[in-house]
């Protein structure tokens, strides 16, 4: 009797583990953000889309890259693509206030695609989507525009620096490999 009873409690608690491990794991990857238009930005809002997640910074050399996030954006939007600008003043290059970081990419660059607060990226302060980059793929911005990936699932499917434009093949490739096919 015992034998009988003993497989079916231990798959019930593995089960449970399972479930348990899972909603965990949901939970982990709910970032959310401040967006910079008000309200909050959720990751689980675009869950089983591909996220590309960029620090952005006003006053960078590598600021005209704005105009290829947006083309991206618009390239790609429609199949699922999310590109979410983080402005940061981890790396001392962005504008004093989000009103400010707000004007100055309208004026400058026309962005619709969605865009954080002035947000931390790196160290102790930073937002728990970047501690877990570090944490889990040993990965956090070393300057302005660095770019991560991530799979529909959550996952990260690829990083890369600032050098690397946002419409370049090793980028514009893995999107396409994410993105529902037909």
């Amino acid at each position: 009797m015992i034998a009988a009873i003993a497989p079916r409690s231990i798959l019930v608690l593995l089960m449970s583990l399972l479930l348990s491990a899972t909603a965990a794991l949901s939970a982990q990857r709910d970032w959310q953000f401040d967006s910079i238009d008000g309200g909050t930005l959720s990751l689980a809002d675009w869950a089983g889309k591909p996220v590309l997640v960029v620090n952005t910074a006003s006053r960078c050399g590598f600021t005209p890259q704005y105009d290829g996030l947006q083309a991206l954006y618009d390239t790609y939007r429609e199949q699922g693509l999310v590109v979410l600008a983080v402005p940061s003043q981890d790396f001392k290059q962005e504008l004093a206030s989000d009103e400010q970081v707000k004007d100055f990419c309208a004026l400058n660059f026309d962005l619709d695609l969605p865009m954080t607060t002035i947000t931390p990226v790196r160290g102790e302060g930073a937002h728990p989507l970047y501690k877990w980059l570090a944490d889990s793929a040993g990965w956090e911005p070393s300057w302005n525009f660095n770019k991560v990936l991530l799979a529909p699932d959550g996952s990260v499917a690829g990083t890369w620096g600032s050098a690397t434009l946002p419409e370049s093949a090793a980028i514009t490739s893995r999107i396409e490999a994410l993105l529902p096919q037909g």
